[in-house]
C-alpha cells in the first residue's frame, strides 16, 4: 500500500498498531505526531513569508509560526533584524516608545517586539518557520506525505506507543523518528551551508 495521504498514514497506522480497541484514536495520534515534528524540523518545506507593517510597535505572530528564520526593516538601507530574547529587549530597550530604527526582534506572547521601540510604522519582511496546514480527512496531502510518509508514521507510532505506555515500542518508534527528521534536518542544513545571505531586492 503506497503511503501518500492521511488515509494511507491511518490505515497504515491501524495496521501497524494491530489493536482494535485504540482504532478510533488514530487521529489523535497523527495530530500529536504532527506536533512532534513541528517542534523537531526547521527544513525548507516549513518556510513562509513573513510581511506586515509595525502599529504601535508591535506585530502579530503568525498563527501558524514554529520559529523564526529572519527578519529585516525593509527600506533602504535594509536593516537586518537581529533575534534576541524578550528580557533582551525589554532590559536594554525600557523606554517603550518613539525612539528609531529596530535592530533587534523577539517574540513576546502572541507579538514580536522591538529594540530599539520603533519611531515609524516600519514594514516588517522576512522568513519564518510554519506548521503545514493539519492533515485530515478534508485536508488528505502536504509535503510530508509526498516526501516523507516514514516520518509521519514513526510520529503517528510513537505517539500511539505512549499513549499505551509501551515503552520499549516508544522507545523502538521515536528512534526511527529521529533518524528520519536527522536525515530531512541535514539534507536542508547542507542546502543552507551552501548559500550566503545577501541584502533582498
Amino acid at each position: 500500500m503506497a503511503l501518500n495521504s492521511f488515509s494511507t498514514l491511518k490505515t497504515a497506522a491501524q495496521n501497524w498498531i494491530d489493536r482494535t480497541d485504540i482504532a478510533d484514536r488514530v487521529d489523535e495520534f497523527i495530530s500529536l505526531g504532527e506536533a512532534r515534528i513541528y517542534r523537531k524540523l526547521r527544513i525548507r518545506a516549513m518556510e513562509k513569508a513573513l510581511s506586515d507593517t509595525i502599529a504601535s510597535g508591535v506585530i502579530s505572530v503568525p498563527s501558524d509560526y514554529q520559529a523564526l528564520k529572519h527578519a529585516y526593516v525593509n527600506g533602504s538601507p535594509v536593516q537586518w533584524l537581529e533575534q534576541q530574547s524578550t528580557e533582551y529587549i525589554y532590559e536594554n530597550y525600557p523606554t517603550r516608545s518613539a525612539t528609531s530604527k529596530p535592530k533587534f526582534i523577539a517574540q513576546d506572547g502572541g507579538n514580536f517586539i522591538f529594540g530599539p521601540y520603533p519611531d515609524s510604522a516600519y514594514t516588517i519582511q522576512g522568513t519564518y518557520f510554519a506548521s503545514l496546514t493539519a492533515l485530515s480527512t478534508g485536508i488528505e496531502t502536504n509535503w510530508f506525505t509526498s516526501n516523507a510518509p516514514d516520518l509521519l508514521l514513526y510520529a503517528t507510532l510513537a505517539e500511539a506507543a505512549g499513549f499505551e505506555m509501551n515503552d520499549e515500542k516508544e522507545a523502538k518508534w521515536a528512534t526511527r523518528f529521529e533518524r528520519a527528521a536527522a536525515d530531512l534536518q541535514k539534507a536542508y542544513n547542507r542546502e543552507m551551508r551552501g548559500k550566503t545571505r545577501s541584502t533582498p531586492g
